[in-house]
């Protein structure tokens, strides 16, 4: 559970289990906390005493991220309710998989509670995760974006990568694959810090690979991942070089912002903010390797790729666990265009698609 836990009516998930007579023996928190209480990345959270239900608190991310015999024993079931956004390197995906696996080892039955991808359930991009690049940002060959529901996710990597626990699903109720968030009528609960909006989500598949840089993603604002920069770069030169791409479904705002934490944290920044104004032809992982490709050509002595280590990854590089391969940053390097660093692509995610199509709810 996480903020996000809510139903329609915004009750917390955790109350209505409890109010509908089961006996809700621990809490189990991902990234950022159960409670939301940890507001940066890669914030560990500690086991703790919930305050207003008094059960304990597991944490899952930090030294463990895998439920332990201890924590499970006991339970009938473990229930995921989690919103997570439909984006390879959102750890929610990782850590119910990996709650999977310790409820097939510890024989107790595992049921997810769907929510709808907030992105739709259409279109998958990107490139899939190569198995030497597995980490907490992956665990599995999946698309940065996947297109897929928690519910769907867990049905396949139970057959497929065989985990095999007792697992059941209840799917939602009206949702379609080609709705956008608006369409589902939910209140949105920003599910971590940092996806404030609905929109900050629409961007989220591409411009998370700019935490793999020393490129600012906006945190620090009030618009995280929409908005991006520097203190090396010059917005008028940068919108230019954007515009030249043409890419769909999507505008730029050459601009200045300070970030009051993470990277250039009071300092300066020029960039940009991305404007979508069609997300049925907005395709973020382009733009984003788009971004790159300009941020190298006008700066190629300032913009850098970060160093690990980064979400427990001790020897690759941030940007290719997130990008799932070396071959972006090695595109980049070596003045490539995106369409040839997005070569092959197509077709790994045509293979994707047809290996989940039988695990699909919706």
């Amino acid at each position: 559970m996480h903020p996000a836990s809510v139903t329609s009516n915004l009750q917390f998930s955790a109350d209505v289990v409890r109010a509908a007579g089961y006996d809700l023996r621990a809490l189990f928190g991902p990234q950022h906390g159960a409670r939301g209480e940890k507001q940066d990345n890669m914030i560990e959270s500690d086991h703790y005493t919930d305050p207003v239900t008094g059960l304990p608190v597991h944490s899952l991310y930090g030294e463990v991220r895998k439920p332990t015999p201890e924590m499970l024993r006991g339970l009938d079931a473990l229930l995921f309710d989690l919103q997570d956004v439909g984006v390879r390197v959102y750890t929610f995906m990782w850590t119910m998989a990996l709650a999977m696996e310790a409820c097939a080892e510890a024989g107790v039955r595992f049921a997810v509670l769907d929510r709808p991808n907030p992105i739709g359930g259409v279109r998958r991009e990107g490139p899939v995760l190569r198995e030497e690049y597995r980490s907490f940002v992956g665990l599995h060959p999946v698309p940065l974006r996947h297109g897929l529901t928690c519910g769907e996710m867990a049905r396949w990597l139970n057959d497929e990568r065989g985990i095999g626990c007792d697992l059941s699903v209840i799917p939602c109720e009206g949702w379609r694959r080609d709705m956008s968030w608006s369409g589902t009528g939910l209140p949105w609960v920003m599910p971590s810090p940092n996806l404030p909006t609905p929109d900050s989500c629409v961007v989220y598949p591409g411009m998370v690979l700019i935490e793999g840089t020393n490129l600012s993603e906006g945190r620090g604002t009030t618009r995280p991942f929409e908005l991006f920069g520097a203190p090396w770069l010059d917005p008028i030169t940068l919108i230019a070089r954007l515009n030249r791409a043409q890419l769909p479904g999507v505008a730029f705002r050459g601009c200045h912002f300070e970030p009051t934490f993470q990277k250039h944290a009071g300092a300066l920044c020029g960039g940009a903010q991305l404007h979508v104004a069609d997300p049925a032809a907005f395709a973020p992982v382009r733009t984003a390797v788009e971004i790159l490709i300009a941020a190298r050509e006008l700066a190629p002595h300032d913009m850098a790729w970060g160093l690990p280590p980064y979400e427990y990854e001790e020897t690759h590089p941030p940007i290719d666990i997130l990008w799932g391969s070396a071959s972006l940053r090695e595109g980049v390097d070596a003045g490539a265009t995106a369409t040839d660093i997005l070569a092959g692509v197509d077709a790994d995610l045509a293979t994707f698609s047809a290996s989940v199509a039988r695990y699909l709810l919706y």
